[in-house]
C-alpha cells in the first residue's frame, strides 16, 4: 500500500490528495492526474444496487454540467473493474468509476464502516463524497449522503466554488 499523507479526524478539510495508483474504467493512473481540475469523488457500496444506480445515473445526467465547471466526477466502490465494466455498459454511464478491491481507498478515507444488515453485523461502504479543488486540496466533506441528492449537491458546490473564485478575481 503506498504510504499516505494521513488526515486527522479534526482536520479532515485539508486532507491532500492521495499518491495511489487506481485502476478505473478508462484505464489505470495515479489519483493526482486529477490535479488541475475540481474533483467530485464519491464512494458508494455497490453497483447494480437502486441507490447506486440512482446516484451514478444522476452524476452521468448531469455530467456535462460538471465539466464546464472543470470539474471531473469519480466513483468509488469495492467491485471489480469487471463488475464496473458492466455497469457502465448497462447503464450507460459517463463518469469514471474506481474499482478499489483492496480497499486502500476506503480505508483512507474511512467509509468502511460497521453496518445492520438483516439481523447481521457487517462491514461495508458508507455512501460519501470529498470535494478537492484544483490544487488537490480537499474543501469539504459529505457523509452519509442520499444517492438521489448527490449530485444535483455536487453540482450546486461546485457552482459555488466556481462563483466564489469569480468574486476573488474582481
Amino acid at each position: 500500500m503506498t504510504d499516505f499523507v494521513k488526515k486527522s479526524p479534526e482536520n479532515e478539510e485539508i486532507i491532500h490528495l492521495p499518491d495511489i495508483e487506481i485502476k478505473t474504467v478508462f484505464g489505470d493512473c495515479n489519483l493526482r492526474s486529477y490535479i488541475g481540475h475540481n474533483l467530485v469523488l464519491f464512494f458508494y457500496p455497490r453497483d447494480n444496487t437502486p441507490g447506486c444506480t440512482a446516484q451514478a445515473n444522476m452524476f452521468t445526467k448531469l455530467h456535462n454540467q460538471f465539466l464546464d465547471l472543470d470539474t471531473q466526477v469519480v466513483g468509488v466502490s469495492r467491485d471489480s473493474l469487471r463488475s464496473h465494466n458492466n455497469f457502465t455498459e448497462k447503464f450507460g454511464l459517463s463518469i469514471n468509476l474506481v474499482s478499489d478491491e483492496s480497499e486502500d481507498l476506503c480505508k483512507y478515507f474511512d467509509v468502511i464502516k460497521k453496518k445492520n444488515m438483516y439481523g447481521k453485523t457487517v462491514y461495508g461502504i458508507e455512501r460519501s463524497t470529498f470535494f478537492y479543488d484544483r490544487n488537490g486540496i480537499m474543501l469539504k466533506s459529505w457523509r452519509k449522503v442520499v444517492a438521489e441528492d448527490n449530485a444535483s449537491e455536487m453540482l450546486q458546490f461546485s457552482r459555488s466554488i466556481k462563483n466564489s473564485l469569480k468574486g476573488d478575481l474582481q
